[in-house]
């Protein structure tokens, strides 16, 4: 792969078994540059977040993202390589693909839709806009708790100052432009499959003939005394990440919970609060998911800017002077002065108004889905069954023998959305995706791709404490998942491999 500027703008340029292609140079997604990615078998992985592109069409194939790549011509004389582009391609480099409309709106009256869509984050976003993009002409009903169009969720905790129009993943226009009805503020309160019909919270009844449910998560909040004071936080809206920020500006803020969501919070605020303190139950920050070692190296970075942490402890008691927080106090005994507290303890599945419709739900209150995103068992035999998607499911993973999991992040969404469609239009398409995600603090990045839950060992290569190695996550002789900082595009490369199907052994990274 090559960078190469055509004067108005940079193409890549691509050459793979004596084939030349061209198409955009930077990955729609957040602009990183593709030439540093890792092109195998006829696509290119992004080396920041793993999005895929298809190096003949330039279409995306994996995600996060939402638009493809333009594509150039090529042509060879004389052993010179000539590229043809237009200049607003050039300029943009991104493609939007074509998209159906809807035909028939004024055959509907309000209360009735082909597709209703319960969630309005990534996977429904994905599945609306693929269902336009296969040609899909009917009506598409979206409706979500927001008070937002889609937006970006992740840079709520990654950068917390973002307002809405900022992070919105598509301007409002586009909606219009290809009848992608939105509806905000509507909470659905019952789904009535065998009439086919969502119950909202204000009485509104809509019937639908396909059914998308992708409400995503409900964070967790504290159960301990004094949980109502002021200035208690969950991060859930634009408008939450903002007001956090304003409120912590010089004061004392208390982060409960070294999660991503939790440590990101607490990496963000450093710059701007006048103390920012950690409370978490474990010894160690991320020990579950990036093990004890790369966890401490992390944590490291946050003690060098000044983050303190309260490890193996909880919180007894949020006290408030004048009805808003004052002071945290922890089962240690310690008592902590806070002006804000963000609480990160987890979330679960926002599936809660589904009790009694028939859909099922396993213990945790995730929805089981098989490999084309239907729900599994329903006990009503309605075709076509309830579709589901996102942080709310449990799928089979190929990855790890088609074991059922729960995977909580923003590519796995989309692509779930995409299955879907293409499992509502009947295409028969099975999810195969490798998980990715990355976490931002202080600037850096940690990437991450796989499936390491139930790990028994660690393979560490480079640099821990100056964050720059890579970690293979090894069960029994297998590597299921690896984690890099400041060693691109290692991760990119092991997505690539696992996504070929072909498994890495311990000893290969050894």
């Amino acid at each position: 792969m090559r960078e190469v500027d055509l004067g108005c703008g940079k193409a890549l340029l691509i050459k793979e078994n004596g084939e030349f292609y061209a198409m955009g140079h930077k990955c729609p997604h957040y602009g990183a540059p593709l030439v540093k990615g890792v092109l195998s078998k006829g696509r290119v992985r992004c080396p920041w977040h793993g999005a895929c592109f298809n190096i003949t069409t330039g279409d995306i194939e994996d995600f996060p993202g939402l638009d493809s790549l333009p594509r150039f011509q090529v042509k060879i004389e004389k052993e010179k390589v000539y590229i043809r582009a237009s200049k607003q391609a050039l300029q943009t480099q991104r493609r939007t693909k074509m998209m159906a409309k809807c035909i028939s709106l004024s055959n509907y009256n309000l209360s009735s839709t082909n597709v209703l869509i319960i969630g309005a984050g990534a996977a429904g976003l994905v599945c609306a806009e693929t269902l336009r993009q296969e040609g899909f002409s009917d009506r598409i009903v979206m409706c979500t708790m927001d008070r937002h169009l889609p937006y970006d969720r992740p840079k709520l905790s990654k950068s917390m100052d973002s307002h809405p129009e900022q992070i919105a993943l598509r301007p409002k226009e586009f909606f219009c432009t290809y009848d992608i009805e939105v509806l905000t503020e509507m909470q659905v309160a019952a789904v009535d499959i065998k009439n086919k019909t969502a119950v909202f919270k204000d009485g509104f009844k809509m019937e639908y003939n396909k059914l998308l449910i992708a409400t995503g998560n409900t964070p967790k909040s504290l159960s301990c005394k004094g949980k109502e004071v002021e200035n208690v936080f969950n991060i859930r809206t634009p408008e939450d990440a903002n007001r956090v920020v304003k409120l912590a500006t010089s004061k004392n803020v208390v982060i409960v919970g070294a999660s991503f969501l939790g440590m990101e919070v607490a990496a963000y605020l450093t710059e701007r609060a006048h103390s920012v303190s950690v409370v978490e139950l474990e010894e160690v920050p991320f020990k579950k998911f990036f093990g004890e070692r790369v966890g401490r190296a992390v944590m490291k970075m946050f003690e060098n800017n000044r983050v303190k942490f309260y490890m193996q402890t909880e919180v007894s008691e949020l006290r408030e002077q004048e009805g808003k927080l004052k002071e945290v106090v922890l089962k240690s005994g310690k008592v902590l002065r806070a002006d804000v507290c963000v609480v990160g303890i987890g979330a679960v599945p926002a599936t809660g108004f589904l009790k009694q419709s028939g859909i099922n739900i396993d213990s945790k209150g995730f929805i089981v889905v098989n490999k084309d995103m239907q729900e599994e068992f329903s006990t009503a035999l309605v075709e076509p069954r309830v579709f589901a998607a996102g942080d709310a499911v449990t799928f089979p993973l190929a990855l790890r023998n088609n074991k059922k999991v729960n995977v909580p992040h923003w590519q796995m969404a989309h692509m779930h959305g995409r299955i879907a469609a293409l499992n509502m239009l009947a295409h028969g398409m099975e999810i195969s995706t490798v998980p990715y995600l990355w976490t931002a603090m202080f600037g850096k990045s940690i990437r991450y791709a796989g499936h390491g839950e139930g790990f028994d060992d660690v393979v560490i290569q480079g640099d821990l404490d100056e964050l720059k190695f890579v970690a293979f996550y090894t069960k029994s002789d297998e590597v299921v998942a690896v984690a890099s900082m400041n060693y691109d595009p290692i991760v990119s490369k092991v997505a690539e491999v696992l996504a070929a199907g072909r498994t890495i052994r311990k000893r290969d990274v050894e």
